[in-house]
């Protein structure tokens, strides 16, 4: 792209300045991939008016010399349905320079709803996406049923980013069926044909897409099933045929891709989007049991694009893993009898206690019992458990881990994690990666980052707020592939196209994603050399004293919605230009 200088309208007709933001010298990614260059920014009403050198004058000016300026980052796997109706501040994403947020992924929601069935939903929230049930209960106001009438609470609010919403199956499917969809019961006919109805109508009212789970990972508090783990797919070619009807609509898919294996799966999701026409997605990462598998499924996505459709898998650019410590929701000794009686405690409290050596003694004694269950030996996997630090560290060595660490010093590795739990206040995390990381290093991150037919998502801002903390993948995408990663690094104007550019087009919103005449002015001034992610820490700022993981980064200087300063140097200004994006949004 050149960056000479182009207009639309007439600047000139404002009162002293021609604009109402200008962009000075900035080192320009465009999100197009495009090689950097330096260049002016000018925008006026929301909109990008002018790239290039830009002689008028704006009424705010930000001196961008030696900074990098992208398009805002556009974050399509999020769950900020709670949050977003009781806050104006969608952090921790706004921190990373999100300017727009999808949520309503991985088919959990709050609409449509039926009075009856209210409860239902938060259980299903709070299992799925550990996001504290009781913070639900005070924080959500449930002033609609219909997901139009949801659109219209979420668009009454103003807010920090943008935001679109999807249409989630598990509230649909308990909304037509009730008791039924819980016990994973098959829909009639007629209950298929409303679920159709009611998708068409919400597709029109504004949501984004579609989103549904068929896997086990995701239950309810009570470890109940999700709803649409086992929806026919009658039931799903009727909600397909249902965003056809209203023409607009991204499908978004989460399974385990065993009923009965893969490719029958994949050949269902063909018929789907052939009757649809609709664009599809998909979750997508490495089991550490089976290390090459998702080259198998992005295969069959890729075989869905051969045969003409849209599809695209959503990719990760670090580990996925959890965080545990005495403030998180999880410790490795979480099973134990001992520790099972003082869970309830403060973190002082508990430290209080772990000090003595009595009790160290008896958790350890605990801990070295034979396991009891699966989530025992998760909580248990020494060789893949890494202490987090300041700066956090998403690709530790294998020999950083405790279990390499404890084989060297010839101890039990219990005894050290107990140690590190208890230094540091209790404010000490370690991470626990269970996907992305089977040989030690992100080369599969990087290869299926590098693939034509992914996106770059899964982040889950908003949710796991007590285990995840990986809202803040924007900022690491750039600053571990394009700066720090000792090899492997990519090219920094193809990352940020791939999380400007290539999400916005992936659901429909051509308006963004690019900094171009005409473009929405969603803008981000980055210090690249001092960018940073920043180590997570633990709020207890949710309703009812809910308690969330919150990261912050540093090198951002200011984050710009609609042509609004909404960040400098990481602190909010005060303005909250953000709107609801309702449907997709032509260039």
């Amino acid at each position: 792209m050149a960056f000479e200088a182009y207009t639309l309208g007439n600047p000139g007709e404002t009162n002293m300045a021609d604009f109402d933001l200008v962009i000075r010298g900035g080192n320009v990614a465009d999100g197009t991939g495009a090689a950097i260059k330096e260049a002016d920014i000018a925008v006026k009403g929301g909109k990008i008016l002018a790239v290039g050198k830009v002689s008028g004058l704006g009424a705010e000016e930000i001196d961008a010399r030696g900074l990098l300026v992208t398009p805002g980052f556009v974050d399509i796997h999020t769950h900020y349905d709670g949050q977003a109706t009781w806050d104006s501040h969608l952090q921790p994403s706004s921190w990373h320079g999100v300017t727009t947020a999808v949520m309503g992924n991985c088919g959990v929601g709050f609409a449509p709803v039926k009075v009856e069935d209210r409860q239902r939903l938060i259980e299903l929230m709070e299992g799925v996406e550990d996001i504290p049930g009781a913070a639900l209960d005070e924080g959500l106001n449930w002033s609609w049923e219909s997901f139009g009438q949801y659109l219209d609470a979420l668009e009454a609010r103003p807010r920090d980013m943008d935001l679109g919403a999807q249409l989630p199956h598990g509230a649909l499917r308990v909304f037509v069926m009730g008791e039924r969809a819980a016990k994973l019961e098959e829909a009639t006919p007629a209950e298929v044909e409303q679920m159709r109805a009611l998708t068409a109508e919400a597709m029109r009212a504004g949501a984004l897409g579609f989103s549904t789970s068929r896997t086990l990972n995701h239950r309810t508090v009570k470890g109940d099933p999700t709803p649409s783990l086992r929806a026919s797919e009658a039931e799903l070619l009727g909600i397909a045929l249902g965003m056809k009807d209203a023409g607009r609509g991204v499908i978004e898919f989460i399974s385990d891709f065993n009923t009965p294996n893969p490719e029958s799966e994949f050949e269902m999701l063909d018929r789907l989007l052939t009757a649809s026409g609709r664009p599809f997605s998909v979750s997508l990462a490495q089991r550490h049991s089976r290390p090459d598998g998702w080259r198998r499924l992005l295969g069959l996505v890729e075989g869905l694009v051969a045969k003409g459709h849209s599809a695209k898998a959503q990719v990760a650019p670090r580990p996925i893993g959890v965080l545990q410590g005495l403030q998180a929701s999880r410790i490795p000794f979480s099973m134990c009898a001992a520790y099972k009686a003082i869970q309830h405690k403060s973190v002082a409290e508990r430290l209080a206690i772990m000090r003595d050596p009595t009790f160290r003694a008896q958790i350890l004694k605990e801990a070295n019992e034979p396991l009891r269950s699966e989530m025992a030996a998760r909580l248990t996997d020494f060789d893949r458990m890494f202490p987090l630090g300041d700066p956090p560290n998403y690709e530790p060595p294998k020999e950083t881990s405790f279990g390499a660490r404890a084989a060297r010093e010839g101890r039990d590795p219990r005894e050290l994690i107990y140690d590190y739990l208890i230094e540091g206040e209790g404010q000490n995390f370690i991470f626990a990666p269970f996907a992305n990381y089977a040989a030690y290093n992100l080369d599969c991150c990087s290869e299926m980052m590098q693939s034509p037919h992914t996106l770059i998502g899964l982040g889950d801002g908003g949710a796991h707020v007590g285990l995840i903390s990986d809202g803040s993948y924007p900022t690491y995408l750039l600053q571990h592939w394009g700066r720090d990663r000792k090899s492997g690094k990519l090219d920094l104007s193809w990352l940020v196209k791939r999380h400007t550019q290539d999400n916005a087009r992936a659901v429909g919103l051509d308006d963004r994603g690019v900094v171009a005449v005409g473009k929405k002015a969603d803008l981000n001034v980055i210090d690249f050399d001092r960018l940073r992610v920043e180590a997570p820490i633990m709020k207890w700022d949710l309703p009812a004293g809910g308690k969330r993981l919150l990261q912050r980064a540093t090198g951002y200087r200011a984050t710009i919605v609609s042509g609004a300063v909404t960040y400098r140097d990481g602190e909010t200004t005060g303005a909250l230009p953000g709107k609801l994006v309702r449907g997709p949004q032509a260039a």
